[in-house]
């Protein structure tokens, strides 16, 4: 269940970010309109504006910030390897731990 909602999430992003790049919305004189009827786009697209990757030029017309964009992708990548990492690590403790017990 947690994969399919993470699919989803990850699946909003891109379409969000497809529709600025595609319209070369990345300045605030290239802002576009951008509305959603699906509730997991909107919830990201406002979270994408409140983490300041998407920023508004003017009301109802936005644009994607490519730099604070970037910066975002390499923080939750960092996040996912540091999980990943901890996984192997207790992975391999529990393993260790199991050969030592027999």
């Amino acid at each position: 269940m947690a994969t399919a909602a993470a699919a989803a999430v990850a699946k909003a992003r891109r379409d969000i970010q497809h529709h600025f790049f595609s319209n070369d919305a990345v300045r605030p004189d290239r802002a576009v309109s951008f509305e959603s009827d699906r509730i997991i786009q909107q919830r990201q697209f406002e979270r994408m504006r409140s983490r300041g990757i998407i920023r508004e030029a003017s009301p109802g017309l936005f644009w994607l910030d490519v730099i604070t964009y970037d910066v975002d992708l390499r923080q939750r990548f960092t996040r996912v390897r540091l999980v990943l990492l901890a996984i192997v690590l207790a992975l391999a403790i529990g393993l260790g731990a199991a050969i030592l017990g027999h």
